[in-house]
């Protein structure tokens, strides 16, 4: 039986149009069965047009796209109704408790009733985890869950855990988001040992607030945790650490702060191949290169940040995700059930 997605089709800000041609490609290109959760007319009416003209891959940012066609007859999708919807602007717990027939409330509960086996959203984050909190509940051990995102480094992709899931934190929740960002890492990305630190603004192990001293002092005396000390922003991409652990405040304002200057070298890039006719030409013949960095730095090809410490799957895609970044987000999904994540964090507290 087919692995299935349960996607929030209503969520994010291309939604329903992106969120479902993404969920599509998906189906067509990792063979996955998809429940798109949302507002049934506009649904079906996003797949009526991608069957008449495809997916439109547009994944390289300095070329024109192409078109995937993909034949719906032979894809397993499930459409599930949900005449609600949860803004952004709304307060995440108030919110899932007045819409309890909102895509992300019916989409979590199709993970907790086992229509499906993971949810992705690309809608409110704070309604998501809230959702997924309260319809799933936490793992064993777990305090709270955690924003798990995967980032690139000059050797290999690395992750930021908490990305901003709690902005108050405890030293002891330090230490359990290492553990959950060390099974990921290992199981998911295959680092057979994964090197943990914790972002800081020196590497000496008295720098910092009080909480990072303290979860310092705790990593360093658990024997679990391949803890290699500080690390600070500047040595993020080195690729020498394959889990930075943080508070969700400040792993949010660092993913943020790396989006930003992803997303200006891409324009500033761009702009500097269309000033003249050199320029241009230099651009064409610099293709692959430009594709090769694209691919390296776009946070698209990520796909989402899961959420560790639930009982069950649940990835967070951007806000802005368009149906290349939901293709990955399912991807993400499917890779974290196949490798059975979940069940390996829990197996560390028992």
């Amino acid at each position: 039986m087919a692995i299935r997605i349960a996607i929030d089709a209503m969520g994010g800000d291309y939604a329903p149009r992106e969120i479902v041609e993404g969920a599509v490609w998906a189906a067509w290109d990792y063979g996955v069965a998809v429940e798109l959760v949302g507002k049934q007319d506009a649904i079906e009416q996003e797949l009526r047009r991608i069957e008449k003209e495809g997916v439109r891959d547009r994944r390289n940012l300095f070329f024109l796209p192409s078109k995937i066609k993909v034949d719906l007859s032979k894809l397993d999708i499930k459409i599930t109704h949900a005449p609600e919807v949860i803004e952004m602007g709304e307060a995440p717990g108030q919110a899932i408790r007045k819409k309890k027939n909102s895509s992300i409330v019916l989409a979590v509960a199709a993970v907790a009733q086992g229509s499906s086996q993971a949810v992705v959203a690309a809608g409110s984050t704070g309604a998501a985890m809230a959702s997924s909190l309260f319809g799933l509940g936490r793992l064993p051990g777990i305090e709270r869950p955690a924003i798990c995102c995967t980032l690139p480094s000059m050797k290999k992709p690395f992750i930021l855990i908490d990305a901003g899931a709690n902005s108050n934190a405890s030293p002891e929740m330090l230490c359990q988001f290492a553990m959950m960002g060390q099974t990921f890492s290992k199981n998911v990305l295959g680092n057979p040992n994964p090197r943990v630190g914790i972002i800081n603004i020196g590497e000496e192990a008295g720098k910092g607030n009080e909480l990072a001293q303290t979860a310092y002092t705790m990593l360093e005396a658990n024997e679990k945790i391949n803890f290699i000390g500080n690390v600070e922003g500047k040595e993020l991409f080195h690729g020498d650490c394959d889990v930075i652990v943080s508070d969700g405040f400040v792993g949010n304002v660092t993913l943020k702060v790396i989006e930003g200057c992803s997303s200006m070298l891409i324009r500033m890039i761009k702009e500097e191949f269309k000033k003249d006719i050199i320029s241009i030409l230099v651009g064409i013949f610099a293709k692959l290169i430009l594709k090769r960095l694209n691919k390296r730095i776009n946070y698209e090809e990520y796909g989402g940040a899961i959420l560790l410490g639930v009982k069950g799957i649940t990835v967070i895609a951007h806000g802005r995700s368009k149906a290349y970044a939901v293709k990955n987000a399912v991807r993400v999904a499917k890779e974290a059930i196949e490798t059975k994540v979940n069940e390996k964090i829990a197996e560390l507290y028992e």
